[in-house]
């Protein structure tokens, strides 16, 4: 499942009717979204601040802010937010989030067709969400919407080894069997393997950033089985499968982990933060 495991090199590219299609499954359940993503770790806004700008009273621009992850930390630092989510249900539990936290607007709109305001951004951030944007459009509308010396931010997030490795390579046969577009044998990279340079060339070929510079962060994660079942099911290529072979991979999974795992499991997150300024 590419929600779950990936191979060493990105491809954040997606075909477009897919693009849309799988975007689309999130807003399904925003509640249950908003209780099972996990946030991110402290250091990651440290460096926000630091590398790109986002300190008190900057303006950011937040691209597909879901229910709020990033931007509750966000405006907790006193950072100005405009965040821009395309699902209505998102949108409405980010607004319930961040309510009563000053300068912060909600926006439900997709980012393609939001028409920028005249006053441009210090940041444009989008946490694990970039990739979800048409690739024709998002380089150049970010750069557009950031003023001379503003700042690009992206932040990606993997499945890498570690944690409880041995369910993960077990629980590779629920998928090999309800699944049908599981690579046999797929293993989670190792998190130094992981080729995030794909990005750096998308910013460069763009012509509108300096140099991207990235860092990374690995954040372990202990979740029950019903915990564990609960993140799976806010995953795009999850929700996608039929109803039938995803209720069998859920149950596949739940009794491994129960069987085998003593009801609980680690999982190992990588995440890298791109940070690029505008020209």
């Amino acid at each position: 499942m590419p929600d779950e495991i990936s191979h060493a090199k990105r491809d954040d590219r997606l075909e477009e009717s897919r693009r849309l299609r799988l975007s689309q499954t999130f807003d399904e359940d925003a509640e249950l979204y908003d209780r099972a993503r996990p946030g991110y770790p402290p250091e990651m806004y440290e460096d926000l601040a630091e590398f790109a700008g986002a300190r008190p009273g900057s303006r950011v621009l937040e691209v597909g802010c879901g229910t709020g992850q990033a931007t509750v930390p966000l405006a907790d630092r006193r950072c100005r937010i405009t965040a821009v989510e395309a699902g209505p249900s998102m949108a409405a539990v980010a607004r319930r989030n961040l309510d009563g936290a000053a300068g912060v607007e909600i926006i439900t709109s997709d980012f393609e067709s939001w028409p920028l305001p005249e006053d441009l951004f210090d940041v444009v951030f989008a946490a694990t969400a970039f990739h979800w944007i048409d690739p024709a459009v998002r380089m150049v509308k970010a750069a557009e919407a950031l003023r001379p010396g503003g700042t690009l931010a992206v932040v990606r997030t993997q499945h890498v080894s570690g944690g409880t490795e041995e369910f993960f390579i077990e629980v590779q046969r629920c998928y090999e069997r309800f699944d049908p577009d599981t690579l046999p044998g797929t293993r989670p990279p190792a998190a130094a393997s992981v080729d995030g340079s794909d990005h750096a060339q998308e910013v460069a070929r763009s012509g509108a950033f300096g140099p991207t510079v990235s860092c990374r962060y690995e954040h372990d994660l202990t979740y029950t089985t019903s915990e564990y079942l609960e993140v799976l099911q806010t995953y795009s290529g999850h929700r996608a499968l039929p109803e039938a072979a995803r209720e069998g991979l859920l149950g596949c999974i739940a009794s491994l982990i129960d069987g085998r795992y003593g009801g609980q499991v680690t999982k190992r997150y990588l995440i890298e933060l791109a940070v690029a300024h505008r020209r």
